[in-house]
């Protein structure tokens, strides 16, 4: 009886957190976006996208952290193994929601997975390979649509029609091609996938921000200066016109598929490109972060160590009031 307390009370806790969190990642998303960008603009919108990634996994992330560090280790300290106590019915629900949460995050990854691999054995068809980035290959399909894409998670690889290879020129296709190779680098793919694991009512508006970003985040590195910012803005424009209607296939990063409306920001800030925007000259402000959240978690740890057994009493509080 003991172990099945101990499980209700884990699976309880970090549904309420993690519901918690969640609601109110998805109610105040678009304040932290809207602060955010004045940060992005100075920084890149590689910054913006990590900050939305991670304001999205932030409610697992903290329940984890809550279930591990609190409400496990307070039950098994603090909890009597010699009484019989009966679980109640909240517990037994709150692991039920937890449940249907994770199968429902499984079943999304499972779909995502089989859908992308569909489509790349399609697109994959002769495919031929034109050349190698380091070992990322860039293959040319026979398909028209997509125009450009990267996919794969672990075998990642850069997919290329012909129709675009014949429609743009050496410096608008090797823009195009950094632009994917900038996807494979963040490893978008398998974030996309980590998306569908977590997922979660109210979720959809943080999650196309920051598909948006990632693409702005794309541009930035693909572009060393303004001819290539403006070669990349042709590329757009001419493959927007090949496939209006090209649709974005889970776990995969097309260089065409967003709305009219985000395409018509990427082009107009590719045409006023300037040096800020430029990864490297972001390094030393990385650098800052680092240490000031290295100092934050420090401090954290501090205030934890001298609190964390009266943290604890109060923990076993609120668990016992819910399993009761």
């Amino acid at each position: 009886m003991f172990a099945a307390r101990l499980v209700a009370v884990t699976f309880s806790g970090f549904v309420l957190v993690y519901g918690g969190f969640s609601l109110a990642v998805s109610c105040g998303w678009r304040k932290f976006w809207l602060y955010s960008q004045k940060y992005s603009a100075r920084h890149g919108a590689d910054l913006l996208a990590d900050l939305l990634f991670g304001l999205r996994l932030f409610p697992l992330l903290a329940a984890v952290a809550v279930t591990l560090a609190f409400t496990m280790p307070s039950f098994l300290l603090l909890e009597p193994r010699s009484i019989d106590e009966p679980i109640g019915i909240a517990p037994l629900l709150l692991g039920l929601c937890g449940l249907m949460l994770a199968a429902f995050g499984v079943f999304n990854a499972a779909r995502a997975v089989k859908t992308a691999s569909r489509a790349l054995t399609l697109w994959m068809r002769e495919a031929k390979l034109v050349e190698a980035r380091g070992k990322i290959p860039v293959l040319r399909i026979s398909r028209v649509v997509p125009a450009l894409a990267a996919a794969g998670i672990f075998r990642p690889r850069i997919l290329m029609s012909g129709a675009a290879e014949f429609l743009l020129t050496e410096r608008e296709l090797q823009t195009a091609v950094r632009h994917e190779l900038a996807h494979v680098r963040r490893r978008d793919n398998l974030k996309k996938l980590l998306l569908r694991l977590v997922g979660f009512p109210g979720m959809a508006g943080l999650e196309a921000a920051w598909l948006e970003a990632t693409e702005l985040a794309a541009d930035d590195a693909a572009v060393f200066n303004a001819g290539e910012a403006l070669d990349l803005a042709a590329a757009l424009i001419k493959l927007s016109r090949l496939a209006p209607a090209e649709v974005q296939i889970d776990l995969t990063a097309a260089l065409v598929h967003s709305p009219a409306a985000v395409m018509n920001v990427r082009v107009e800030r590719l045409i006023a490109w300037n040096e800020e925007r430029r990864i490297p000259t972001r390094r030393g402000y990385r650098g800052y972060s680092l240490w000031c959240t290295a100092g934050a978690a420090l401090a954290l740890v501090a205030a934890f160590a001298v609190t964390y057994s009266a943290l604890l009493v109060r923990v076993h509080t609120a668990t016992e009031w819910l399993v009761r």
